[in-house]
């Protein structure tokens, strides 16, 4: 069993993997921008893996991506300490089967070239891989494992929040489905327009995307924290996978942990 790791810039997601693929076993989410030692992380990972109930033996490496450099080293002290191993920290594509085919390679997202190890391994076909998270990304990968680069998008509770800061008269609203697209209170026609608004942007990149790409087959994926709630809306997301990430992780292990 693996323990994985993957720090975003709003949200960090920990998980337990196990099996050939990679199955997510359970999985937690912690706020990023919290301050924390080293010894509060360790601390935290411990009461999340005994909340699990798999003993911490079980547990054979821990394996890290991050885009937040100021939270690495203190998790990274944490997971050694915790496992009495040196945690694996994926730096880029290197020592993986996969090529990042843009301008500026070493700008790629930790998270985006684990999406492309996943989508490799797991499926073996041109793939958008959608990631909702603090940003919506799009990721254009092929079924050898090229990253050919993609989309970056506002995330979906920026719309949210922007509403929130920019008009003093409306209210917070949540990301939730609506009951139906026209409201009839303002929370409604709030909750109406934000989450539609998120649905058919994603149907209408990957439409743009699909036309420049010009390819037969492609899968389009959802994943990240939010593809559960507005994946089954999109018309042109053909598969959920909201663990693709950590999934990528525990792949990664098997290659640089030889």
């Amino acid at each position: 069993m693996d323990l994985v790791v993957d720090v975003g810039n709003s949200e960090t997601v920990i998980g337990l993997t196990d099996g050939s693929p990679p199955e997510v076993e359970a999985s937690w989410r912690i706020s990023t921008s919290v301050p924390r030692t080293t010894d509060e992380f360790r601390l935290l990972l411990r009461g999340l893996i005994e909340e699990s109930g798999v003993p911490l033996e079980e547990i054979r490496r821990s394996v890290l991506c991050s885009v937040v450099p100021g939270v690495t080293r203190a998790l990274t002290q944490a997971l050694g300490s915790l496992l009495k191993r040196e945690a694996i920290v994926v730096r880029g594509g290197e020592g993986l089967p996969i090529t990042l085919a843009v301008d500026e390679p070493m700008t790629v997202g930790a998270d985006r070239i684990m999406n492309t190890l996943g989508a490799k391994e797991l499926f073996g076909r041109d793939t958008i891989a959608v990631d909702l998270g603090t940003a919506t990304t799009f990721d254009c990968i092929t079924a050898d494992g090229v990253f050919m680069g993609g989309v970056i998008a506002q995330g979906l509770k920026a719309g949210i929040e922007w509403l929130g800061r920019r008009t003093a008269m409306l209210p917070n609203v949540e990301l939730t489905p609506p009951e139906r697209v026209i409201g009839v209170r303002t929370e409604t026609c709030m909750e109406s327009g934000v989450f539609y608004s998120a649905v058919e942007g994603i149907d209408g990149i990957v439409r743009r995307i699909r036309e420049e790409w010009a390819r037969d087959d492609i899968l389009v994926i959802a994943t990240g924290g939010f593809a559960e709630v507005i994946g089954p809306h999109c018309r042109s997301v053909d598969r959920i996978e909201p663990f693709l990430t950590l999934q990528g992780l525990a792949l990664a292990g098997d290659y640089l942990d030889r």
